[in-house]
């Protein structure tokens, strides 16, 4: 066999191959989709408290896939109305943490195996003064009402 036909006999297998590169390259990207979408937003990772403490008192702490919900008794609910429903995370387990994740602006969370529908949030960051030192916020919904939350250092 002379050296062309050798090369020219090599075509298909150096198609198949780059078809099989590009095809692992790009099952190896959704995968790593996948691992994010499973998972809360980088800039939601860390402790959050409630910025007005006098109305509801709690914290959340935020890992990579879990949450855990501190305070938000059932005692604060706000009187004279009494409604729990307006409590945050009235329905959930508090001091455990629990799997989660965040996507297009709401926070799933999953309890006792069930994945609760998205909490919607806000997400924003400031410079008050007097040291201008940046501070981060979540707004979060619950139904009618709304809760703000302050990033711990």
């Amino acid at each position: 066999m002379n050296r062309s036909n050798f090369f020219l006999n090599m075509k298909p297998v150096v198609f198949f191959a780059f078809l099989f590169c590009v095809f692992f390259f790009s099952s190896c990207d959704s995968d790593r989709e996948r691992v994010e979408r499973n998972s809360f937003e980088y800039s939601l990772r860390g402790v959050w408290f409630s910025n007005d403490p006098s109305v509801y008192s709690g914290e959340l702490h935020i890992d990579y896939d879990r949450i855990t919900v501190l305070g938000y008794e059932e005692i604060q609910t706000p009187q004279p109305d009494g409604d729990d429903s307006r409590r945050p995370f009235a329905n959930f387990t508090r001091g455990a943490p629990l799997k989660g994740y965040s996507e297009e602006g709401h926070l799933y969370i999953e309890d006792a195996g069930i994945l609760q529908s998205g909490i919607a949030y806000t997400y924003w960051e400031d410079l008050p003064p007097p040291d201008y030192k940046r501070v981060a916020f979540m707004r979060l919904t619950f139904g009618n009402r709304t809760e703000t939350l302050m990033k711990a250092d």
